[in-house]
């Protein structure tokens, strides 16, 4: 497959439009980035301002009760709002599992593939989308997902690709479990006694499983994979590949951290929707990404979001000493349509819930 693609318009078409993704486009066989894809100086990660990769914490969690496992996670959330777990009971072949079956998805023949666009997919619950926000975006980036929304085992046994069904399913149904015992740390923290349904739907209602993909890059230094940005998401639980590429910001000013790939760890990060409930608590930090010039990329976000039409803003508990609010309150599908309705920018998305 080598379609003439001579022009910026050409390159928009063929991945956008017609559905073959980056990595349709990498298969052709192309040798230098196209002019769509290239980021502007001031958006390209520059080397100069890396920080030290031991600054992001690595927390065991093998003994969730353990005052020092929860003081470490509320002050990583806190400080940092990026810190990797281990020993989280997710075992170590599902893991695997699920990152070869991200690969096996995006080897599969474009026709196949593209039987989960938007205007193709059989359910909601599947879609296979490329870049960010194509229609919103001035640059695109390096990136293909298959977005797999969580919302039963019935709909997902019925919809999602065969090819990386099973190993999803075991995935999310292991990862809910840590999602919840994370939740509880982080708001006993702030007051909240327990978690009933009113509170879990604000939370966690609506989860979607995103596997990416980067595939390789001739000049990943001129692209992004993923542009700066904060997730909007309650939390959200990271599994990288050994590959490496995930940057989040450091504490200097236009700093940045490699988060390194630990085997059978799992990436946490606060997302804007609790930075809002904490009332500033808990911080949402921008995190970027960049593709590999010689290795294929897979990472695979599982992100906790609240469900769409619930309402957004600071918990009672946290303005219950008087506190202030940051916040005013938002239904989380206006969040959620801001935010997809422009490309990346950083920490701007957060100003749309500030009183």
């Amino acid at each position: 497959m080598s379609p003439p693609i001579s022009s910026s318009s050409d390159v928009i078409d063929f991945v956008v439009h017609k559905g073959n993704g980056v990595k349709g486009l990498v298969d052709t066989g192309l040798e230098t980035v196209p002019e769509p894809y290239i980021q502007p100086l001031e958006e390209r990660l520059d080397p100069t301002k890396f920080q030290s990769e031991n600054s992001i914490p690595i927390i065991d969690v093998s003994n969730w009760d353990d005052p020092k496992v929860v003081d470490s996670i509320c002050d990583a959330a806190s400080k940092w709002g990026f810190f990797q777990i281990v020993n989280h009971g997710v075992p170590l072949e599902v893991l695997e599992n699920l990152k070869n079956a991200a690969h096996s998805f995006f080897q599969l023949p474009s026709e196949e593939r593209k039987k989960y666009l938007k205007e193709n997919s059989p359910s909601e619950a599947v879609c296979l989308c490329t870049s960010f926000s194509p229609q919103a975006e001035k640059v695109l980036e390096w990136k293909d997902f298959l977005r797999l929304s969580w919302v039963s085992e019935d709909q997902a046994s019925a919809f999602w690709p065969p090819v990386c069904k099973e190993e999803a399913l075991e995935y999310v149904k292991k990862v809910e479990l840590v999602t919840k015992r994370l939740l509880e740390v982080l708001l006993k923290r702030l007051g909240v006694k327990e978690i009933d349904r009113t509170t879990e739907y604000k939370l966690m209602a609506s989860p979607i499983l995103s596997l990416n993909y980067y595939p390789c890059c001739p000049s990943p230094e001129l692209t992004a994979g993923v542009g700066r940005h904060s997730d909007i998401s309650t939390i959200t639980i990271l599994l990288q590949d050994d590959t490496g590429g995930l940057y989040v910001r450091g504490t200097s000013k236009d700093s940045w951290i490699h988060v390194p790939t630990v085997n059978g760890a799992l990436v946490i990060n606060i997302g804007d929707i609790l930075q809002i409930m904490s009332n500033d608590k808990y911080k949402s930090i921008e995190h970027r990404a960049i593709a590999n010039r010689s290795k294929n990329r897979v990472s695979i976000p599982f992100f906790v979001n609240p469900g769409s039409d619930a309402t957004i803003g600071p918990l009672p508990e946290v303005l219950a000493s008087g506190e202030t609010p940051i916040y005013k309150h938002v239904v989380f599908s206006d969040y959620f349509k801001h935010f997809f309705g422009k490309g990346h920018d950083g920490k701007k998305t957060v100003e749309f819930a500030k009183i």
